[in-house]
Formats: structure tokens, sequence, C-alpha cells
């Protein structure tokens, strides 16, 4: 086991109605609000209307920016970000999924250190402070409620990108089951696909950690016996309880501790993917997954056959990717570009894309030639 800190500042309140108390919890850190959220839905189903009234009991000032995309842009967060420096805002509430959480992230670093948002996250610029942000999350999948990381993408310079730090865990999250009851059925499953991707990209990571290893397996044993439950009953409090903690215990650092490192390959895959085409980032990462592994089952088949074993009673490398495959495709998620209506006539386009935009954080490092053949395994 390697050496690590173990670090997680956020205060979370997990629970029915546990967003009855945001107002007191945000008056902490003053009056002046700046309110962010999407292009709608939590106006329609009521959580707006509640996070207001609790922000109006304490006599808050509401300055609001909505309109955030699913794949977030930089623009938006650049609009938000001067929006909040000249109100002089005191902090951050941030009512959606990742998307928002995301957003609010980094406009919270560029307004305390006024600076572009991009240059943040292209490690351009290290931030010194933040302004504090309280989430209020609507839906389960990306656990950016609880960590320290955020995407944004940027169409001038082609790219969507992470951002890690520190200063980027909010102050407190707010998780009630009720707030993801309205999510439809379809990104409800691709949350599922979401966490999953989470557990697994630790688990293919360097380093020997049998305790954060078994964190893995029983996180994605509590996502394969709930998504399917929560898809047929989407208003069923429990189900929806068991799904939305463990998208949050996925990526809040409990199936890292003790390991060298991460492998995020799926994740640049993805990203490279719903840039280009404006996909569901858990629908890009159902079928980047089953790519990756079968580029790597003669790489690293004792790590493979130890998931299935563990997942599905198996010792078979193709039977454990055969099993995860069928397991996407029973909560509806896409396993092949063609299932999202992208053919063979974008391989070159999405080659190219892969090649021109690589992360590093990988534990199995890509060549080009990998990323040629992975396009052309999700094709």
């Amino acid at each position: 086991m390697e050496n690590f800190t173990a670090y997680n500042p956020t205060q979370l309140h997990f629970g029915k109605n546990v967003a009855d108390t945001l107002g007191e919890t945000a008056l902490a850190y003053g009056k002046k609000v700046l309110l962010m959220y999407g292009k709608g839905s939590v106006q329609r189903n009521g959580i707006y209307d509640k996070i207001v009234k609790q922000l109006k009991s304490v006599h808050a000032e509401i300055i609001e920016y909505n309109g955030i995309k699913p794949n977030p842009l930089v623009d938006d967060v650049s609009e938000a970000a001067q929006i909040g420096k000249l109100n002089n805002i005191d902090l951050i509430v941030a009512v959606g999924g990742g998307s928002v959480i995301d957003s609010a992230k980094i406009t919270a670093l560029a307004i305390a250190n006024n600076t572009d948002p991009w240059a943040i996250m292209k490690y351009k610029f290290k931030p010194k402070t933040t302004i504090p942000l309280i989430a209020v999350l609507t839906l389960a999948a990306t656990g950016t409620e609880m960590n320290g990381a955020a995407v944004l993408q940027n169409h001038e310079t082609g790219e969507k990108i992470g951002y890690v730090s520190s200063l980027n865990y909010p102050k407190h999250s707010f998780l009630d089951p009720e707030f993801t009851f309205s999510v439809p059925k379809n990104y409800t499953a691709y949350g599922v696909v979401d966490l999953i991707a989470h557990s697994l990209e630790a688990y293919f990571g360097e380093g020997d950690a049998s305790l954060s290893d078994r964190f893995v397996e029983a996180i994605v044993k509590e996502a394969m016996e709930y998504g399917p439950l929560v898809l047929k009953e989407p208003e069923n409090y429990d189900y929806r309880a068991n799904i939305m903690w463990a998208a949050t215990t996925a990526l809040n650092g409990l199936t890292s501790y003790g390991r060298k490192n991460g492998d995020w390959g799926v994740h640049d895959i993805g990203h490279n993917i719903s840039y280009l085409y404006d996909t569901a980032h858990g629908a890009t990462l159902s079928i980047a997954y089953i790519a990756w592994l079968k580029l790597q089952k003669d790489r690293i088949p004792a790590r493979i056959k130890k998931l299935g074993n563990q997942l599905f009673g198996t010792n078979s490398v193709d039977e454990t990717i055969v099993n995860l495959e069928t397991f996407f495709k029973s909560i509806d998620c896409p396993v092949r570009l063609s299932d999202i209506k992208i053919g063979k006539e974008k391989q070159e386009e999405i080659t190219q894309q892969m090649l021109k935009n690589q992360i590093d954080g990988m534990a199995h490092k890509l060549s080009d030639d990998d990323r040629k053949q992975i396009v052309e395994l999700m094709m």
C-alpha cells in the first residue's frame, strides 16, 4: 500500500428534507448569494422554489445565473464570474448535477482570484483562495458534491478537460434523494454508468490497496443491484438513496487511498466524444469502457479476472467484459457508437480529436495506435 493523505472537508447533509437547513447554513458565509442552476428543470420540479424560500428566510440577496448545459462551457463560467464580481457576492449556491456544480467550482475560483477561468483549467494560474460553495445535488452521477474535481469544455480551443484542487471542495453539500425523483430514465441510467466508471478507474490504477479494492467492488455491486430497480420505480426513496450515496462514495477519495494513481483513460475517451457530439457523459462511458477493456484484456488479464470473479463469479476475461456489456445494455445504455447514431464516417474525426487532446493521469498509457484501435472497437 502506498503512503496517502486522506482529506475531505465537505460537510455532507444526506436524507429527506435536509435542505430545510440550507438558509441557516448559507448565512454563516454571508448574505449575497450567487444562485447557479441549469436550464429550468429545477424550476419545473419545485426544487428552485424550495431553495429560494430557504435563502429568503435568512434575508439573503439572491443574484442568479442559469442556463448551464449538461456538458458545461467555460463561456458560462466566465459570465457567471463577471456577475459575481460585479455584485461582490459572498458565496455561491449551486443547484443541479455535475455540470452546474463543476461550473460553480471554477466560477468561485475565478471570482476570488480575479482571473480567467480557462487559465485555471489549464493550470496556468494557481489559485490561492476561493469563494465558499454550497451544493444542492439533483442528479446522482459525478460525485462532484464531495470532491475537488471539475470539468469544463472550451469550443475555442477544442478541449474538454478536468481540473483538480483542494480549493474545489464544496463547504456543504445537500443530498436529498427526493430531489432526484424527476430525473429522466436515461439520465438516471447514465448516472449509474458514471459511478461505475469512477469506481473502475480507481480499480485499474497502480498500487496494491486491498481495502480500496473491496470498496470499489461493493460500490459497483450496489450500482448493479439498485440501478435496475430505480429505473423501474423512479420515486422509490430507498432505491434513489442507495444510488445517490453510491455515486458520492465512488469519487470522494474512498476508492483511491493506498494507490499510486487511477486510470482516467476512459473518461478521456468519453470527454472527446461528448465534446464533438454533445453526447451525455454517461452514454460515452458505457461505450468507451467496453472498448478500453477489450484493448487491455491481454495486458492486464489478472486484474480484469479479479473484477469478474467479484462481480460475476467468473474467472474469464472475456466473460467479464461480456457480463459488464450485458449489464449496460440491460439499463438501456449504449455500448457501441452506432447505438447513438455515430457511424463509421465519423471514425477519422473521433480519432483525430483523441490524438489532439490527450490527458495525463493514466496508469496504462495509451499510444497513438491504442487510441486508433479504441475508436475502431467503439464502432
